[in-house]
């Protein structure tokens, strides 16, 4: 019991759920066949989840990301204009090719060490990539677990997919653009809630102070950071590849998800092994994530075998047209907030009827822009606030309900909109 306590708080959280899963299975309040089937359908998942956080672990300790943060911040020129528009891009990027979670895990720490580097607000940086990790995660198979979940019913390639989601993709950035501006970039906004991050290379409190005073002085300007070189040249190429590869096998090629991600994450092991083989531990794989996630579905299978079922039936109803997909996609967005974007979607796939591609679509606009209230609503999430927390920065709670519930309705609102019209 006393180890248990010591774990940390999402260690603690992800043990209950799968010893919780595991009692319900036990005693049959959860019947075997469903519960095989949702572990079936999640086992290509979790190979993909656990290999492409190991890439980009890796690709983060071979300053990939580093490199690309220190070229926004220069390429922004000091505006904060700019510097806004190159950071919604690059968590969009990051999101739509390497998964959400991995903008969490990897870009939160990325972009709280760019606000130490430009001397502003950490805030409105964490919440754009928050924000977007979530927003931005339509458009491909990869950029949301909850697309994997999807394929099937879906049956459409990468491509098609991309083809079909393009403009709900494009209104749910646009209207997450303008909530982040709004809420956090514009002037009189940036420099509420500013606190140094930390962790390695982060600059000292008094240096930030320092730095926003002379931001005030510049009015409204950031001081543009000197270039960024990787320590290990050797190491930044193989994985900068790496990554390349991946992106190109998913895109262009036939290849399974978790196979292209195994394979990058293979390349970029084995650069790590020649290179800097102390960097390799088991603490890269994402023990939590893979414990937790298939409690979370056990959980939610249990609660759907005992009722769940019937009541999203009725919520989602068999309405093909806008009205069918706005109420699909609501109680997507209103149940994730609630429990969990991943089983809530596969919960309400299974509510809506076959042939309703579109309404199926709008369920998974829900579950995947939505999320963006409640801190448990998705993994993505989840990993973010935990960033945040080791490295001091704190969005107060009512803020983040706040804005986020405003977010959610008219992103949501905005991309199942774009989806009707371009069906």
């Amino acid at each position: 019991m006393r180890v248990f306590l010591r774990l940390h708080v999402l260690d603690r959280l992800a043990i209950g759920l799968l010893v919780t899963g595991l009692v319900c299975l036990a005693t049959g309040l959860l019947p075997a066949g469903p519960a095989g089937d949702a572990m079936e359908r999640i086992a290509p998942l979790l190979a993909f989840l656990g290999t492409v956080i190991v890439l980009a672990e890796l690709t983060s300790k071979a300053e990939v990301f580093d490199v690309v943060a220190a070229r926004v911040a220069r390429a922004g020129r000091g505006s904060y204009a700019a510097l806004f528009l190159l950071c919604v891009a690059f968590a969009s990027v990051t999101t739509i090719a390497l998964n959400l979670d991995t903008t969490a895990v990897l870009l939160t720490p990325v972009m709280l060490a760019l606000a130490s580097r430009v001397g502003i607000a950490a805030v409105p940086l964490a919440m754009t990539t928050v924000w977007l990790a979530n927003t931005a995660s339509l458009l491909l198979p990869v950029s949301n677990l909850t697309n994997l979940l999807a394929a099937d019913r879906v049956a459409l390639s990468p491509a098609g997919l991309a083809a079909r989601m393009w403009a709900p993709q494009a209104a749910a950035i646009a209207v997450t653009m303008v909530c982040l501006w709004v809420f956090f970039w514009r002037r009189g906004r940036r420099g509420e809630g500013a606190a140094a991050a930390g962790g390695p290379g982060a600059a000292r409190p008094e240096d930030v102070r320092q730095e926003a005073g002379d931001d005030a002085r510049a009015r409204g300007r950031y001081r543009t950071p000197p270039v960024h070189r990787p320590a290990d040249p050797v190491l930044f190429r193989a994985c900068a590849l790496a990554c390349a590869g991946f992106l190109v096998a998913i895109l262009v090629a036939d290849v399974e998800l978790w196979v292209a991600s195994a394979a990058a994450a293979a390349v970029a092991v084995a650069a790590f092994a020649v290179r800097r083989r102390s960097e390799l531990r088991p603490s890269l794989v994402p023990w939590r994530l893979l414990v937790m996630v298939p409690g979370m579905f056990l959980v939610v299978e249990t609660v759907n075998a005992n009722g769940l079922h019937e009541l999203l039936a009725a919520a989602v109803g068999d309405d093909g047209g806008l009205a069918g997909l706005l109420r699909a996609a609501a109680v997507g967005a209103g149940l994730s907030n609630v429990l969990n974007n991943l089983p809530v979607y596969l919960a309400g796939e299974a509510a809506v009827p076959l042939g309703n591609q579109d309404q199926l679509l709008a369920l998974l606009i829900g579950t995947n822009v939505g999320p963006v209230v409640t801190p448990w609503a998705s993994l993505a999430t989840l990993l973010w606030y935990e960033r945040c927390h080791a490295y001091g920065v704190r969005v107060p709670v009512t803020r983040l309900l706040g804005t986020g519930a405003v977010l959610a309705v008219s992103a949501v609102a905005a991309s199942v909109a774009a989806l009707a019209l371009t069906g």
